[in-house]
Parts: C-alpha cells; structure tokens; sequence
C-alpha cells in the first residue's frame, strides 16, 4: 500500500461529507460563534485517538494473535459495511440514529469519538499500521493528511451546507461509499489470497 492509497482510504472512511449534516445537527444548540472553536478541538481529541491507536493497535494485534491476513479481511468486511450505509443510508441519512437530540455543547463524544474516530477508522488504521510496521512515518503522515483534509471539510461545513444543500451532500457521500466498496472487496480478496499463499 502506498502512502497515497493509505490517506485515500482513511479519508474515505472518516466520511468527512456524511459527516457534515450530523455536526450541524449537534451542534445546532451552539452557538454560531463557538462552532467552529467546538469542531476544531473535536478534531484534535479525535486526532489523538487516531495517533494512539496508529502506535498502541499493533501491541493488541500481538496480544490477541491476530495475522494480518486476518485484520486485513475483518477491515474489508468492517469497510464494506460502512461503503453500503454510505450508498444506501436508513432514513434521516447514513447517522441519523446515532445523533442524540439537544443536549449541550458535545464534549469528545459524539463528534471525536465515534463520528471522526469511530471503530471503522480505527480498524483502517489498525489494517494500514499492520501492513508493514516498519513504514509508521508514511502510516503517520497518512492519518495527519486524511484528519487534515477532513478536518478542512468539517470546518466549513456551515458553508458546504449552504452551497451544496441536502442533495449535493448525499450525492458526494454515496459516490465516496461506491469507492469505498471498491477498496473493501479488494481488502477481503487481498486477505483471503494472502491466507491461501495465492
């Protein structure tokens, strides 16, 4: 893997625009001045989460005596699910469940954790570090690219709203699950051939 397929991916996952009408949502009770401020210290909390998994997920690979055939396979699947709730989104969009109503200004949870980094990009993570271990700087300067490009989508969101209305959002998401897709079943065949020794 490269370091550009590795930022692609995770950029992928995070799902910046899904994410964009779930941030206004939570964060509608704040207000309009802090926003920007909240989403900015959201994205550093997920940052550190995302860093930290980068270097403490292979210890728990160790621990538990996963290979990477395996990882590389469960990350697939995990990704293809993620890809198919991106293309065909249940009612109110692809995280409409998840989103409490009111509430005060989130603190870490829900928008660090899990909307930026949620089980689905901690387990790309994990599979892009268990690739080949010895690469961390590339794997590192992946997650700063991918958080970063997010992170510019996430701030302006109020703006992207704006411009792009519900539809433009839904359309870019779908698209971004369709490749997705593509990146999962190629990680399940990558897994199941490296099993076999194919």
């Amino acid at each position: 893997m490269t370091l550009l397929a590795a930022t692609v991916l995770l950029f992928l996952v995070m799902d910046a625009f899904g994410n964009v009408p779930v941030f206004l949502s939570v964060l509608a009770p704040v207000a309009p001045e802090r926003r920007r401020r909240v989403i900015a210290r959201e994205l550093l909390f997920a940052l550190a989460f995302l860093v930290g998994f980068l270097f403490a997920g292979r210890f728990l690979l160790d621990a538990i005596g996963l290979t990477e055939s395996a990882v590389t396979v469960a990350g697939g699947i995990i990704l293809f699910l993620i890809a198919l709730k991106m293309v065909f989104p249940p009612p109110g969009g692809a995280w409409a469940a998840d989103i409490e109503e009111g509430g005060d200004e989130p603190f870490l949870v829900p928008l660090a954790v899990p909307f930026i980094a949620g089980p689905s990009v901690l387990a790309s993570v994990l599979f892009v570090m268990s690739s080949d271990p010895g690469r961390w700087p590339e794997w590192l300067a992946a997650v700063l690219l991918a958080w970063a490009g997010t992170g510019a989508i996430l701030l302006l969101a109020p703006d992207l709203a704006r411009v792009l209305k519900r539809r433009g959002l839904v359309a870019i998401e779908r698209l971004m699950g369709m490749v997705l897709t593509a990146i999962a079943t190629k990680m399940v065949l990558d897994g199941v051939g490296s099993f076999f020794g194919l």
